[in-house]
């Protein structure tokens, strides 16, 4: 497995090894030794969730308060989603930056973020699933969101899917409603 931390510190993108023959296609999506030795520490589970989303579908972005915190690992299985970590660490040098990943189903690419970590993903075609692992089980108490269309944060969101046909954004009423990052 290949790991690259972007721009935000605390998160990175997972490329697979890809083992393919006439059967079909093996990667191993998550490996503790690998992703412990690349990232210095390690990642408990407590929860898993699987997301299924038409072509648009915009979720988030979405945080836990820190602490306790909520790191994801994500993963596309069916697809593709652009995977958007924004630092809402204060007192962070990249505090209120942002960076992307696409994540597809033929790369196989996950991304992890650490605690503090907002994250939202865009569906780029109809029936895109992503699953993600969970270091905290969903707290409402501790659950935040933030306007993905804040003109402070900047984010480039893509206009079209994979197909080349045209996005029309659908977000959930929470996430309408959501605070600016100001």
């Amino acid at each position: 497995m290949h790991f690259r931390e972007l721009a935000i510190p605390g998160a990175w993108e997972m490329t697979p090894r890809l083992h393919g023959d006439d059967r079909g296609m093996f990667c191993e999506s998550f490996k503790a030794s690998e992703f412990e030795k690349a990232t210095g520490r390690p990642f408990e589970l407590h929860q898993v969730n699987t997301s299924v989303s038409a072509a648009g579908v915009l979720r988030g972005i979405h945080y836990t308060d820190n602490p306790p915190g909520q790191a994801k690992y994500v993963t596309c299985v069916r697809g593709a989603f652009l995977d958007v970590v924004v630092d809402l660490r204060p007192g962070s040098p990249t505090y209120g930056r942002w960076d992307s990943v696409l994540l597809d189903e033929t790369s196989r690419r996950s991304v992890f973020l650490s605690e503090g970590l907002g994250h939202a993903i865009l569906s780029l075609a109809d029936g895109s699933t992503v699953t993600y692992l969970c270091s905290l089980e969903y707290s409402p108490e501790f659950d935040r969101d933030m306007d993905a269309f804040d003109p402070t944060l900047a984010i480039d969101w893509p206009t079209v899917g994979i197909d080349g046909s045209p996005l029309t954004f659908l977000r959930s009423t929470k996430d309408q409603l959501a605070p600016q990052f100001s």
